[in-house]
């Protein structure tokens, strides 16, 4: 039953794109009302694939990467400079007499990096310490770049309970990752039973399923799903698949690039808290700036498991995330 299990687990590793279309499309047919408990489980879920990614990454590393931090730092460029920039070009360019799409393209460019980035980086070999920075600065910086950031572009200062951001935040990569990380440096993780490690696994599998299933479930409403919605859903596509060439192309910045770097930043880069950008917009705009916000929702998973191909590579087994 362990050796079935194990075959099943690796084989979804090494095939992720199957785990995020089947959570798509379960979410789209399977609309979810919101409620506190919906949003815990995603935060749980959150928390327990970061401590299975962070099982194998050391601690020291980490501590390296945030000593020297310009990789991330760099990514935080990109993120929060660079992409709310083409965004806005975009919007012009495509969407001229229609201000909402505009600004709904620009919130979408100023979230937050996603924490699946951290996911997808272990999974597919990536640089999980480089990713781990980025997404721990980042949540120390949203707060106080944010607020300033649409105060001056569109002159409204937002309330946003930023604390609360923050604590889930935590709670999804801080603590789990610094657990898992003293357990990979200090402890006998090496020592736990074959079959603890092959349902754990599993278990991180399921996980990642819940989490984009829920989040499906929670947006997919909000989609009209008519002619009318095509031109942002293309659009939409080639910023998202922009974001992820971006984070490509930014790290031929670095003469000694290697391919974990690489990842970490195209993972890091193209992935945003897309989430957190509806709740931003349906709290603070009329309902259609939310429609391009939604919208990036449907292609950045799918992208993220594609993205290996390109690399030769569609997991990394040994990785305890995956």
């Amino acid at each position: 039953m362990i050796n079935f299990l194990a075959k099943i687990t690796a084989w979804l590793g090494q095939h992720m794109f199957f785990i995020v279309l089947s959570g798509l499309i379960a979410g789209f047919l399977i609309p979810l009302p919101d409620s506190p408990a919906l949003r815990a489980t995603v935060v749980g879920s959150f928390g327990y694939m970061t401590f299975v990614t962070a099982l194998g990454t050391s601690l020291k590393e980490f501590l390296r990467v945030l000593k020297k931090p310009v990789i991330p730092l760099w990514i935080l460029v990109l993120i929060h400079v660079v992409s709310p920039c083409i965004a806005w070009l975009a919007g012009l360019f495509f969407f001229s007499g229609d201000p909402y799409t505009q600004l709904g393209y620009l919130i979408a460019a100023s979230t937050p990096i996603g924490v699946t980035s951290v996911i997808w980086t272990a999974l597919t070999g990536g640089s999980v310490s480089v990713a781990l920075v980025a997404v721990t600065l980042d949540t120390l910086l949203v707060p106080v770049m944010l607020p300033f950031f649409f105060k001056a572009v569109i002159g409204q200062t937002l309330q946003i309970d930023y604390l609360q951001m923050m604590v889930q935040l935590f709670a999804m990569i801080t603590i789990p990752s610094i657990a898992g990380m003293l357990i990979h440096d200090h402890g006998r993780s090496d020592m736990l039973p074959k079959s603890l490690k092959v349902i754990g696994n599993f278990i991180a599998k399921l996980a990642f399923f819940a989490v984009i299933f829920i989040n499906a479930a929670l947006v997919g409403p909000d989609i009209a799903w008519d002619l009318s919605t095509l031109k942002i859903v293309l659009v939409t596509m080639f910023l998202v698949a922009l974001g992820y060439a971006m984070g490509y192309l930014g790290s031929w910045v670095f003469k000694n690039r290697s391919r974990e770097v690489a990842l970490a930043m195209i993972y890091c880069v193209g992935l945003r808290n897309a989430s957190f950008g509806v709740v931003l917009a349906l709290t603070f705009f009329p309902h259609a700036v939310a429609i391009p916000v939604t919208m990036t929702i449907l292609y950045q998973q799918p992208f993220a498991a594609i993205i290996p191909y390109f690399f030769g590579s569609t997991g990394n087994k040994d990785q305890g995330a995956t």
